[in-house]
């Protein structure tokens, strides 16, 4: 009996500890599914070290669109993960849900450009060959391949396939319609 008691004041302890690490009356997040991918909204983003303006701001992002997956949330703040494992906090406002992706940005120079195929098929025609870490926007991902589209400045955009593991900015096998 006395196991029991003492189990139970453990729980509620337990469950008192985490109310109170809860901000008052605020929210700790959206309840979307964390991690999750979502990419820059504006060429200027500040990493900050904590969530907040208070806090010093440890990088300055200067690209918009760059896919960053989203690690924890805290009220208006999100923080971040790059492709290269630098984290902080960012405001929710200067993120958007729309899906981007970099190619192989974890590819050495020496290494051959990646195939952008017309086609979910590597016996298909190659459309383009990209270099490690340019920026694509998701169509859409099967579990294998995605479909992209390279935003050309000055010329028309490339859209194609590509292999779902040459890309930074979706998960394994996951989905994105």
């Amino acid at each position: 009996m006395r196991k029991i008691v003492l189990a139970l004041a453990v729980v509620s302890l337990s469950a008192g500890t985490a109310l109170a690490q809860q901000p008052p009356g605020g929210r700790l997040g959206t309840g979307l599914p964390v991690p999750r991918y979502v990419s820059l909204k504006t060429d200027r983003v500040n990493l900050r070290e904590g969530p907040s303006k208070d806090h010093r701001t440890a990088w300055v992002f200067q690209r918009a669109g760059l896919p960053v997956e989203i690690i924890a949330e805290y009220e208006t703040w999100r923080r971040i993960r790059d492709s290269e494992g630098t984290e902080g906090w960012v405001l929710h406002s200067l993120l958007s849900g729309r899906r981007t992706a970099l190619a192989m940005p974890w590819a050495k120079r020496e290494q051959p450009p990646i195939s952008l195929f017309d086609r979910a098929d590597e016996k298909s025609s190659v459309v383009a060959h990209l270099q490690p870490g340019v920026i694509t926007n998701i169509k859409g991902c099967d579990g294998k391949w995605c479909r992209v589209l390279i935003a050309m400045d000055g010329a028309r955009d490339v859209d194609g396939y590509i292999q779902q593991e040459k890309l930074w900015g979706v998960y394994p096998n996951e989905t994105v319609e």
